[in-house]
């Protein structure tokens, strides 16, 4: 599981204070000729790879932790968060923990929502770990400087982020950068394995499948508890932006943000994406204004361009069966591919089991980093952004469907021009969704909500 960033709660003492130390980062699409610039990746066979960590909650403080962990010489040179509190929290932990590998002087360290582009400057690597609506901008600029990547999934909250990761992926293989996606479940051995065994045709032809992240509700930061820590009011930007899991432009929705993995094996398993879909979902008792608009449940029956269908649950209600895991059915068997128990096992149509995974692995969180950090050490072809964006936009895909409650075809959904971003940043600019005077968000509401 990749766990969203767990932002710490301490916001700046004054409002004046705080959008004097920031600047505005505008949101707009890059067109792919301003994505020319080359800075130089970092040269195969040189010594020590210079990391930059963009986004210092708890995702990308683990994420540090697993880089500066490869092998080889590694130095961690700079960070950028919107948050000042938020990076000198995981400054703190990395320097505990990597003493001889955390040199960042106070003037490598970057605040506001540019500042990305200037920890970007100074590395040979980066690790853009923000919440995800902000990944396709992070990636561009990474892409442009010429810099190899580990992003964490989702790669976007939107299609027209999508369609902006896709072309800098392509920019990315030009200039011989490796880009790495937090979609850990392909470095795991028991998944290659499995999955090896399944596309030698183990259980015959793939003709069902399933997929689950049924779980309780992870954190939130009550604007009162938040407001309270910092003395004072806060913009609505500054609470979404602190609470962001519960808001569309930030997250993705928890089908986005969290059954992405799910959904990216089931991919995998297919070798493609699915081409249309159709669902349900909505807020049945995660309810309040400090829960923002995404809902707590969705299920979703994707179909593939071979007739085969998924079917798809995710949910974040306490008190009811949890499970995250993938399954399979083919003509002459069926497999539990992974998650929960009995996982990367295969059974024949009479239900004998006929294979399970035994071996053991390194932990997938760590290996990803491993397998990156060697692929631009001996300059090997390494570039997840395509399939990390595919399923990033399959758990979109899901989205759109529940919250219209129509059937969405694949290229209608991928081409949609609806963009959920705010039109610029700035602590005081307005979020795309605000709440009603009662304090509250409106939810989609199917039938009713455009999405193409």
């Amino acid at each position: 599981m990749n766990e969203p960033n767990n932002p710490n709660s301490p916001a700046p003492s004054t409002r004046r204070d705080f959008l004097k130390k920031t600047s505005t980062a505008v949101a707009g699409g890059a067109l792919l000729g301003s994505l020319s610039v080359e800075r130089g990746a970092h040269a195969a066979g040189s010594d020590t790879l210079r990391i930059a960590l963009i986004g210092c909650g708890g995702r990308g403080s683990g994420a540090a932790d697993q880089a500066l962990s490869t092998a080889g010489s590694v130095k961690l040179i700079a960070m950028a968060d919107a948050f000042k509190d938020r990076l000198d929290g995981s400054f703190n932990e990395l320097k505990k923990n990597h003493q001889d590998k955390v040199e960042i002087s106070d003037d490598h360290k970057f605040v506001g929502f540019d500042a990305y582009k200037h920890a970007i400057a100074l590395a040979d690597v980066v690790v853009l770990a923000t919440p995800p609506g902000f990944r396709p901008i992070h990636f561009e600029e990474a892409v442009k400087q010429g810099k190899h990547i580990f992003m964490e999934k989702p790669v976007a909250t939107d299609a027209p982020g999508v369609r902006r990761v896709l072309a800098a992926a392509e920019e990315a293989k030009k200039k011989n950068l490796k880009v790495g996606v937090g979609l850990q479940r392909h470095h795991q051995l028991g998944y290659i394995e499995t999955l090896k065994r399944l596309h030698d045709g183990e259980i015959g032809d793939i003709t069902a499948m399933r997929c689950y992240w049924n779980g309780t509700t992870p954190w939130v930061h009550p604007r009162a508890e938040l407001e309270k820590h910092a003395g004072r009011k806060l913009t609505e930007m500054e609470y979404q932006m602190r609470n962001w899991y519960y808001f569309v432009w930030l997250c993705g929705d928890h089908i986005v943000e969290q059954h992405i993995h799910n959904l990216d094996v089931i991919n995998w398993v297919k070798q493609g994406h699915p081409v249309r879909a159709q669902g349900m979902g909505g807020v049945e008792v995660r309810k309040g204004p400090d829960y923002g608009e995404i809902f707590d449940h969705h299920a979703v029956e994707f179909e593939y361009a071979d007739g085969s269908r998924c079917f798809s649950y995710c949910r974040h209600i306490n008190g009811c069966w949890s499970d995250v895991s993938e399954h399979v059915v083919g003509t002459k068997g069926s497999c539990h591919v992974g998650g929960g128990r009995g996982e990367h096992t295969m059974r024949d149509v009479k239900g004998e089991s006929t294979w399970k995974f035994k071996g053991k692995g390194k932990d997938p969180y760590q290996q990803e980093h491993d397998d990156l950090f060697e692929a631009i050490r001996n300059n090997k072809p390494y570039n997840e952004a395509e399939y990390g964006a595919h399923s990033t936009m399959t758990a979109i895909f899901g989205r759109m469907a529940t919250y219209s409650g129509k059937m969405i075809e694949w290229e209608d959904a991928i081409n949609s021009k609806i963009s959920v971003m705010p039109r610029h940043f700035a602590w005081d600019a307005e979020p795309p969704v605000k709440p009603r005077p009662d304090g509250w968000y409106d939810h989609a509401v199917p039938g009713k909500t455009v999405v193409i």
